[in-house]
């Protein structure tokens, strides 16, 4: 299939937040064969490389942006691979929707991700981001990762040669950039009506506390160690606070919203006020969550 070069991807059409301006091209990457071309490509191309899944943790500003995008394909569906007892070991693309191996998981009676439903990014995110919720984290069923690099193409690397923390995945030798192109995942067998009853449960809690149909960039800070950011930012008064055409949900205050007509410029903005003024009464340096792309 080759690689297929796209120029002048706009930000705010491949990101939930709806923001963001050109970037210098976009690269699809259609098969594994193709990544040997990749490192040629992105020299003629310019710009730093960037792979972006389904663009739901990124604020990007609305300027030119000195990047090029790597597509990875969604590919085909999840498939077992190995199977011992109730310890079930879950094969998937990195380009997959995390909702799609959710759905999947649940039919085959599949427990160890249900923490994650609601969460709309692809799989690769998922893992690049250790993406968490209810308790759950992808750090916690990671097996092993295949990933593709300049410095060491492309290999399966165990989870004992990465590093995972809150919000955070980095493998430990490479020293460029790498892309997500699978994950294996360790999840047990369990009665397949207990496993929809807990992702129904976790779903209806986030639909009734988190502006999930809304454009958004999921959670803007980390919650502090101890607390919570979005209680700090709703105890700050910035819970429902807007600058032009983005807002800080009346739902959660921990969630940005761009409420129509919204820019980078005002969300960076109601950002650092917010920053700010949580620092000023509470003494908490709020650390961001969200990607920040310019």
């Amino acid at each position: 299939m080759g690689l297929k070069v796209l120029p002048g991807p706009l930000m705010s059409e491949r990101t939930t937040l709806k923001l963001g301006g050109p970037a210098l091209a976009e690269v699809h990457i259609g098969h594994e064969r193709d990544l040997d071309e990749l490192p040629a490509v992105l020299e003629k191309a310019g710009g730093r490389p960037m792979v972006l899944g389904w663009g739901s943790n990124i604020l990007a500003s609305d300027d030119t942006l000195p990047i090029v995008l790597l597509r990875v394909p969604e590919g085909g569906g999840p498939r077992i691979v190995h199977e011992t007892g109730e310890r079930v070991t879950v094969q998937a693309d990195a380009g997959m929707r995390l909702p799609r191996l959710l759905t999947w998981c649940a039919k085959q009676g599949l427990s160890g991700l249900e923490g994650l439903v609601g969460i709309p990014g692809s799989v690769g995110g998922a893992v690049a981001m250790n993406a968490g919720s209810f308790g759950c984290e992808m750090a916690e069923v990671l097996s092993r990762v295949l990933l593709f690099s300049p410095c060491c193409g492309l290999r399966w690397v165990g989870r004992e040669d990465v590093r995972m923390d809150y919000r955070f995945f980095a493998p430990r030798t490479y020293d460029d950039y790498f892309i997500v192109m699978g994950v294996e995942l360790d999840v047990i067998r369990a009665e397949k009506p207990l496993v929809d009853e807990v992702m129904a449960r976790h779903m209806t809690t986030k639909k009734a506390s988190q502006p999930i149909s809304a454009a958004s960039a999921g959670c803007v800070f980390k919650n502090p160690e101890g607390d919570a950011a979005g209680r700090l930012l709703e105890q700050a008064g910035f819970r429902g606070k807007g600058l032009g055409g983005m807002i800080f949900s009346e739902i959660h205050a921990n969630f940005l919203v761009n409420a129509g007509g919204g820019t980078s410029e005002q969300a960076f903005e109601l950002i650092a006020s917010a920053r700010d003024e949580v620092t000023r009464r509470f003494g908490v340096g709020l650390e961001l969550e969200v990607k920040v792309v310019s």
